[in-house]
C-alpha cells in the first residue's frame, strides 16, 4: 500500500501489526551483518590455490628474469605492471604497482602532494589557504575520511544515475583554485553502483581547472565486479584526457582486494609519466619496493588475464544471488510503499536505499536492537552528515543468502516502522 496516502487510522493499524512483527524479529536474537563490504568465506576460498602457486623448489624469478626475494623493482615487477594495464586499458609504463592496499596507495598519494610541489610554481597542498576537495555524495566514507584527516574542506557533489553534477563541478573547479581534487568511484559506484556515463567521463577529461595541480582520484575499485550478465562500460578516462591535453589530470587505482584476498592482494595505481615522478620522488624515502614474491604469486595463480575474468565469473556466480534477494525483497515488501527507493546495480558490492526523509538514523538504530547491522546513517556523506537523513548503504555480499533473506525482512520492516513514526 502507498503510506504516503494513508489515513490516521491506517497509520496506527499498519503501526501496531509492524510492531509486533518486529518484536517477534527481535526475540529470534538475530545476529546479522550487512554494513561492510566484505567478501564471503567462500569468495576467499576460491583464491585459496593461490598459496600453492609458489613452492619452495619453484623458481622465485619473475618473467623477466627478476629474484622477487630481493631489492629491486621499486614499481613492481613487469609482468606484475602488464597484468594491471590490462585490467585498466592503460600502457604499462603508466602503471605503478604498490602493496596490499589502494587505500593505502590514495593516502600516500594526497600524503605526498600535501608535503610537495607538484609543479614548480604550485604550492604543496599543506600551504594552500582553506584547501578544499569535491566529494560525490552519497559516496565511499575511507575517501571521506582521507581528506578530512589532512584538513580538506570537503564540498557534496550530487550524484545521479550519470554521475556526479558536472555543472556543479566544472563550474567550481574553473573559478576556485583552492580546489585540489575530487574523489571518484567511476565504476558500480561505491554506494550507487551506477557507472559514469560516457558524457560524464569527456567532460571529466575536459577539465580546466583553476588550479593546476587539480588531481582526479579515479577509484576504479570495482572495474571488473560484474553481477550481472548484461555488464556496465566505463570510458577510459585517460584516452579521454590525452585527447584534451589532460594526461595529468587522473590518477587512477585499483587492486585484488576483492578479488583475491583482502588483506593480502595487490594494489596498483596508474597516470601521467609526470605524476609519477613526483610521486616516487618521495616514495623512494618510504620503501625499497614492495612485495614482488605477493605479486608473483598472483602472477602464477592468474597466468594471464583471461586467467582473471574466469577467475570474475566464480565470484559472480556467488554474488549474483545475493543481489537478487536484496532486490527482491526491497521490491515485494516497499515496492508499493512510496517510502523508499534504491538502485539495481549491474556490479560492484552494494545497493543504495534511500528511505523515507529524516529516517534512516531511526532504521538503523532499529535494526540493530533486532539484531541487524547497518553501516551507520550519513557514512556516505563528508563528516558523515547526510542533510536529509536518508541513504543507508546495504552490503549482501558477506552473509549468506539465507541470513541476507532474513536480514531484508527486518530492514524492510525497521524502515516501514520508521516511516510510520514520521508520517504519524
Amino acid at each position: 500500500m502507498n503510506y504516503l496516502k494513508m489515513s490516521k487510522n491506517d497509520i496506527e493499524s499498519e503501526k501496531s501489526s509492524l510492531l509486533k512483527e518486529y518484536e517477534a524479529y527481535k526475540a529470534k536474537g538475530l545476529s546479522l551483518n550487512m554494513a561492510r563490504g566484505k567478501p564471503s568465506p567462500e569468495q576467499l576460498d576460491l583464491s585459496l590455490p593461490l598459496f600453492d602457486s609458489l613452492k619452495s623448489t619453484d623458481s622465485y624469478l619473475s618473467a623477466d628474469g627478476i629474484d622477487c626475494r630481493n631489492y629491486g623493482e621499486f614499481d613492481g615487477i613487469p609482468e606484475c605492471k602488464h597484468f594491471f594495464a590490462d585490467l585498466l586499458e592503460i600502457d604499462p609504463d603508466n602503471v605503478f604497482v604498490g602493496g596490499n592496499s589502494s587505500l593505502n596507495m590514495m593516502f600516500d598519494t594526497i600524503s605526498c602532494f600535501m608535503t610537495a610541489q607538484i609543479y614548480d610554481d604550485t604550492l604543496p597542498w599543506h600551504d594552500v589557504k582553506d584547501r578544499k576537495f569535491l566529494c560525490p555524495v552519497p559516496g565511499y566514507d575511507r575517501h571521506f575520511g582521507i581528506t578530512g584527516y589532512f584538513g580538506f574542506e570537503m564540498i557534496p557533489i550530487p550524484m545521479d544515475e550519470n554521475g556526479p553534477d558536472m555543472d556543479m563541478v566544472e563550474e567550481l573547479v574553473s573559478k576556485d583554485p583552492s580546489i585540489k581534487g575530487i574523489w571518484c568511484v567511476p565504476k558500480y559506484s561505491n554506494p550507487t553502483g551506477i557507472t559514469y556515463s560516457d558524457e560524464v567521463v569527456k567532460r571529466f577529461a575536459a577539465l580546466k581547472p583553476a588550479a593546476k595541480d587539480f588531481r582526479i582520484m579515479w577509484d576504479n575499485a570495482y572495474a571488473i565486479h560484474d553481477v550481472t550478465d548484461t555488464p556496465d562500460k566505463l570510458l577510459n578516462i585517460m584516452d579521454e584526457c590525452k585527447k584534451n591535453g589532460n594526461e595529468d589530470l587522473p590518477i587512477i587505482f585499483c587492486s585484488t582486494s576483492k578479488i583475491t584476498f583482502s588483506g593480502a592482494g595487490v594494489a596498483a595505481l596508474a597516470t601521467s609519466s609526470y605524476n609519477i615522478k613526483v610521486l616516487k620522488k618521495r616514495l623512494q624515502y618510504a620503501t625499497i619496493g614492495y612485495d614482488k614474491l605477493n605479486m608473483l604469486r598472483h602472477m602464477r595463480f592468474f597466468k594471464n588475464f583471461d586467467g582473471l575474468l574466469k577467475h570474475m565469473e566464480k565470484h559472480k556466480a556467488i554474488l549474483a544471488p545475493k543481489f537478487k534477494t536484496v532486490l527482491d525483497k526491497l521490491n515485494a515488501q516497499l515496492g508499493d510503499t512510496e517510502i523508499a527507493e534504491w538502485t539495481n546495480p549491474n556490479g560492484g558490492y552494494f545497493v543504495s536505499v534511500n528511505v523515507y526523509k529524516g529516517t534512516a538514523k531511526r532504521v538503523v538504530e532499529l535494526c540493530k536492537e533486532a539484531g541487524v547491522v547497518l553501516t551507520g546513517a550519513g557514512a556516505t556523506y563528508p563528516y558523515g552528515i547526510d542533510p536529509d537523513d536518508k541513504n543507508i548503504r546495504i552490503a549482501p555480499s558477506f552473509p549468506s543468502v539465507d541470513e541476507l533473506a532474513q536480514a531484508m525482512d527486518v530492514f524492510c520492516v525497521c524502515v516501514k516502522l520508521a516511516a510510520l513514526e514520521k508520517l504519524a
